[in-house]
């Protein structure tokens, strides 16, 4: 039996969470995945998992094992990949990672687009709103809106992001003219907790100094939409996402203020992690949404 089984099938024990799942997940005994395991470990001269009837963990050796052992792993059948695959053959699972925003809002659409042109993919779309460790946790791309900082992750810009502050006609007519980001810190604004800037909003002068103003307001949303329904009843003043706000603004339900202090410095990125292989459905995935988003921009009603 050679080391690379053995390693496949602890990696897929860790995966599964149980010798169990993994029978169940990839067709073997349950014996029979525990032997490999077991093999592994006197191979290693190492414990690798702590086994008990009721809880399954893995040693401190075992997450440093699994970790560098899966990255040689997707090296590996990314290499068979290439051999084997081109961009119109492709096959197996792709593990997607992007924002709730981004899945819920109309340019979500474009994952949606991707599915349906390449059916003898299988997708796995997660929809969470944290930055997911792309390797730690197995993703093979992720769909990001924010500023690049160094990384050793690849980075490809989808299309541009901008931030719109939102506030219904009736509402500026009560408090008047807003003219300078200072004002909002003793007017209500609605709070979108899911935002990195939460209460404290982020903006540029006109010399491109970047300076902030904290905010608050009896309203707080984990939802950028719930935020601009708020705004648009009259209820404060919203920070959203222009693409989540469009039909909104386009409506005149509300109106975009402080235009010329909002900062343009974040984008819409697919990332992926450095590998010297790249999957073909990694790459044709980039690629088809590069294309959609050049087409369709970040704005346009795309519902099908």
């Amino acid at each position: 039996m050679d080391t690379l089984t053995r390693i496949r099938a602890y990696i897929d024990v860790v995966d599964a969470e149980g010798f169990s799942a993994a029978s169940r997940k990839v067709g073997k005994s349950k014996a029979l995945l525990s032997k490999y395991v077991r093999e592994l470990e006197d191979e290693l001269g190492a414990l690798l998992l702590n086994r008990t009837t009721r809880q399954f963990s893995m040693t401190e050796a075992g997450h440093t094992y699994y970790r560098t052992a899966s990255e040689i792993l997707k090296e590996i059948d990314n290499l068979a990949d290439l051999v084997r695959e081109n961009n119109t053959d492709l096959k197996g699972k792709l593990k997607i990672s992007a924002p709730r925003t981004f899945v819920d809002a109309e340019i979500g659409q474009s994952l949606i687009d991707f599915g349906r042109e390449h059916p003898e993919l299988s997708l796995e779309i997660v929809s969470d709103d944290r930055f997911v460790d792309l390797v730690e946790e197995g993703f093979d791309v992720a769909v990001r809106i924010t500023r690049l900082e160094d990384s050793t992750l690849i980075a490809r810009k989808l299309g541009d992001f901008f931030l719109k502050i939102c506030v219904s006609p009736d509402f500026l007519a009560r408090t008047g003219p807003i003219d300078h980001p200072s004002q909002l810190s003793r007017l209500p604004c609605v709070i979108d907790t899911n935002g990195k800037s939460h209460s404290n909003w982020r903006f540029i002068d006109a010399k491109g100094t970047n300076f902030s103003v904290p905010v608050s307001g009896h309203i707080e949303v984990n939802s950028p939409a719930s935020a601009v329904r708020a705004a648009a009843s009259g209820l404060g003043i919203a920070q959203v996402p222009e693409f989540i706000a469009r039909a909104s603004l386009d409506s005149g339900k509300v109106i975009s203020i402080l235009d010329d202090y909002l900062p343009a410095d974040r984008g819409i990125y697919a990332i992926y992690p450095h590998r010297r292989y790249l999957p073909a459905k990694v790459r044709t995935f980039v690629d088809f949404l590069h294309s959609w988003f050049k087409k369709n921009g970040t704005s346009a009603d795309v519902r099908n």
